[in-house]
Parts: C-alpha cells; sequence; structure tokens
C-alpha cells in the first residue's frame, strides 16, 4: 500500500459538491477518428508503465492516516476509455461546452480517478481526446509526463499487450490501520536522519533556512487584501471552458525585445486578459492588481513520471491598472523577481513539509474547513505547465494543439492554465459557469495581448 503525501492528500479533502479537483488536457488530431478500439488498445499497452491507473484510493478508519492507493481488484478499461461524438460538423465551440459538461462531474472514488474520452464529429477532419486525472494523483508536469507516456512517439507504433497483471488482495481496515501505524512510526527515523544531514551540511541548511524566513515575510502584504472584484464569491458545480493561442516563436520574440523571461511575457499577456475582463463587467482598474496564485514545480529531473504533486507557489499581483503593453510586461517581471529574490516559493514549501507531518485527522479537517471559506486574498490561479516539444501520436493520427484546463476551488471563479507542445502555447481558460459566462472575453484578451506586444517587438 503507498500512502499519500499531505499534498496529494489535501486534493481529495478539498473536493465537495462544488469543487472538483480534476485537471485535463484536450488533445486535438487530425483525423480520421480511430475506429474500433483502437484508443483503448493503446492504453491497455501502456497500462504497465502507470501503475496508477489500475489503483484506487481507500480512506484508512477514522483519518488515522493518510490515504493510500491499493489495486482496484474489479479494473475494467472500458469503464474509464469513453466514446462520444459532436454533431457533423462539430465546432469548436461545442468542443468546449462538451468539456465544461465532463469537467462538471467528479470522478468516482470507487474506481480508478481518471478518464479519458474520444470526442468524434470535430470540423475539419479532426477529432479530440479529453483526458481527465484527479489532482491527487498528478500536479501539471506529471500530468504532462503522462500525456507523453499515453501517446506514442511515432506514427506507426505498435502496441502489444505486455503483462498479466493480477490485483492485489484488497486490504481490510485493520490492515489499512496497521499499515498507517507503520508509516506513522518511520517519522522519528526519517526526523534522525535529516538532522544528521543538517549537521554534515550547516551551511546548506542555514542557507534554506533564511530562504523560507524571507519568503514568510512576503506573506504579510496577504493582511492588505486586493480589491474585491467580482473574480471571487461563491461558485457552483457547473464548469464553462474555452481557450486561447499563440506560439512559443511569438513569446520568445517578445522577451527578446523586452527582456524577463517566457513566464513574464505570459503572465503579461493574461494581465490584459483580465484587464479586458473587468472593464467589460464596468468595474474599475485604475490602480488595481489581480492577485494570482502561482504553482511552482519544485520536481527534481529524477523525479519525472512519478505521479504525484511537488509544487509550491507563489502569490503575484497582475497590474491590471496598466494600459501600456511594454509597461505592464516590465511591471510583472519586476513583480516575478522581487518574489524569486524574497523566497517565495521557498517558503511554501517548507509549509508543504510541515504538513506531512501534521496528523491526517487535522489535515483533512483543515482541507474541509479551508473550502467552505469565502476568501479574497487570492482572485486566480495562473499555472504554466511545459508539455512535450516532440510531435506525438495517437493510433496513427497526429497531435496538432492541447489545450489545459484547471479546476476552479474555494470562491475563485475564474483560472487560467498555459500548456506548450510542439511550438504551440495554449490558454485554456475555466470558469464557474453561473458567474463567469463572459470568459471568452478574458480569452481573447489574452490573445490581443500577446498582438500587442508583437507590435511593439
Amino acid at each position: 500500500m503507498d500512502h499519500m503525501s499531505a499534498l496529494d492528500a489535501s486534493f481529495l479533502y478539498i473536493e465537495n459538491e462544488v469543487n472538483h479537483m480534476h485537471i485535463a488536457v484536450v488533445a486535438i488530431f487530425e483525423g480520421p477518428a480511430p475506429h474500433g478500439d483502437e484508443i483503448e488498445e493503446m492504453i491497455a499497452s501502456k497500462l504497465p508503465l502507470v501503475p496508477r491507473y489500475r489503483q484506487k484510493v481507500r480512506f484508512v478508519p477514522f483519518d488515522f492516516g493518510r490515504p493510500v492507493w491499493v489495486d482496484d481488484e474489479h479494473f475494467n478499461l472500458r469503464f474509464h476509455v469513453r466514446h462520444t461524438g459532436l454533431p457533423s460538423p462539430g465546432t469548436d465551440e461545442q468542443l468546449r461546452t462538451l468539456v465544461g459538461r465532463v469537467m462538471s462531474q467528479q470522478l468516482d472514488r470507487a474506481k480508478p480517478l481518471w478518464e479519458v474520452w474520444v470526442v468524434e464529429g470535430l470540423e475539419g477532419d479532426r477529432w479530440a481526446m479529453l483526458s481527465k486525472t484527479h489532482h491527487c494523483m498528478v500536479d501539471g508536469v506529471s500530468g504532462s509526463d503522462l500525456l507523453s507516456l499515453l501517446l506514442d512517439s511515432e506514427k506507426d507504433a505498435e502496441h502489444p499487450i505486455r503483462d498479466g497483471w493480477r490485483p492485489e488482495a484488497r486490504p481490510t481496515g485493520a490492515q489499512l490501520l496497521g499499515a498507517s501505524l507503520a508509516d506513522g512510526l518511520k517519522m522519528p527515523g526519517e526526523v534522525v536522519r535529516n538532522f544528521r544531514s543538517a549537521l554534515a551540511a550547516p551551511g546548506r541548511v542555514l542557507h534554506q533556512l533564511a530562504d523560507a524566513v524571507d519568503g514568510f515575510a512576503t506573506f504579510r502584504e496577504f493582511s492588505e487584501s486586493p480589491t474585491e472584484t467580482s473574480l471571487n464569491g461563491p461558485i457552483g458545480p457547473h464548469r464553462r471552458w474555452c481557450w486561447a493561442s499563440s506560439s512559443l516563436a511569438e513569446i520568445l520574440k517578445i522577451r527578446s525585445a523586452h527582456g524577463g523571461t517566457v513566464n513574464d511575457v505570459v503572465l503579461s499577456v493574461i494581465t490584459q486578459g483580465f484587464r479586458n475582463l473587468l472593464l467589460a463587467r464596468g468595474e474599475p482598474v485604475d490602480g488595481m492588481c489581480v492577485r494570482s496564485l502561482v504553482p511552482v514545480s519544485i520536481r527534481r529531473e529524477d523525479e519525472h513520471g512519478t505521479l504525484n504533486n511537488r509544487v509550491a507557489a507563489m502569490f503575484a499581483d497582475l497590474p491590471v491598472g496598466i494600459a501600456d503593453p511594454i509597461e505592464r510586461l516590465l511591471a510583472v517581471r519586476t513583480e516575478m523577481e522581487d518574489l524569486k529574490e524574497h523566497h517565495q516559493s521557498a517558503a511554501t514549501e517548507t509549509l508543504g513539509s510541515i504538513s506531512d507531518m501534521t496528523p491526517t485527522a487535522l489535515l483533512a479537517l483543515g482541507a474541509r474547513i479551508f473550502a467552505g471559506v469565502e476568501q479574497h486574498s487570492v482572485q486566480t490561479v495562473t499555472t504554466n505547465v511545459p508539455g512535450p516539444r516532440q510531435t506525438l501520436y495517437a493510433a496513427g493520427c497526429r497531435m496538432l494543439h492541447a489545450y489545459p484546463y484547471v479546476p476552479l476551488s474555494g470562491s475563485v471563479r475564474i483560472g487560467v492554465a498555459i500548456f506548450s507542445y510542439a511550438g504551440h502555447l495554449t490558454f485554456g481558460v475555466t470558469g464557474d459557469f453561473e458567474t463567469a459566462a463572459d470568459i471568452d472575453i478574458l480569452s481573447k484578451g489574452i490573445e490581443a495581448g500577446v498582438e500587442d506586444l508583437l507590435a511593439t517587438a
């Protein structure tokens, strides 16, 4: 039995009737759509490489320990791979509506927490594949690794079934309690090992501690919440979803002209999207910022391919009050440099390490309380995930584009995910169905932001 980390488990505990904690990638392929069981055969051939796909979650009685992954003794691939279609010729808008509906439904916790939807009938002789996975299993980077693993790197790849998998016996409640007790007993030994490691390299430890303390100091700004806007408030169970597109070449041209990083440029054009949205809603923007949670991967190179969450976070103020695109980009660049200089992500990484030592019952209670509290300190989430650089295929069909989906939780009504693939850069915008019916204004504002900065480059 494999116990979850505190961060992985928190995505389960936060989930309720309105907080659906699954992420997704919507991939568009050139046609014709595959026939029969071709997608099932492709995924079946990769199952030995993805043990989590045949495991489900078991909760330890009385929250005595963190949830564990156990084999699903009734695993059936056809339950997870689903086929649907659009009325031909299906438009991109119809596809986006379908994705919003699929993502409004929670995954079945009695089964492994993933689904793949094959969508036929897309205009232009195309078809789509929606890969939906619970956040307790993957973060953005490991989700990208998973996509590369499931698909093929060659057009004519073969898919032999390579294993005779048999599930382990279902553990009893007593076995779950015993495994959790044994896992808890490891903690003192890990503390001693970490202490010995600290004694062996005191300079490194002091440097890490100083970084964390410096990062914690930046959290005082949270006492000064940004101006309240319609971006925060209660959300419902249903979702809208749309996308925007660019290319890495365009973003690199802007960066070359104005300096900074690719992420600075990306956040700047997203800022224009939020500016356009708030102005269209008749809300003031002068002197305003939209505060965004920006996940930061702390995954080491040797951790790629491991399905879990390895992220810290920064909290960036997006200057929607600045109208000039170059001035706005400079402000974003300065903000991000300041956050990095003060090591804010190191502070959130430290908090994550502390949470691993928190009793599971308290962790679960805290997460559930957080999910129901309305807050205005953070107004959106913007997550940037580097995707595969090489061309991928499914059943011999070339993947043309890939669009990401980020979940909503708490009182955040809109989130933006960014994904790169084979020279393309795409933005997936998730909105609450009832309170964010106009997210297309944000997505068009992102594309306009790219065009405005290109004009200056």
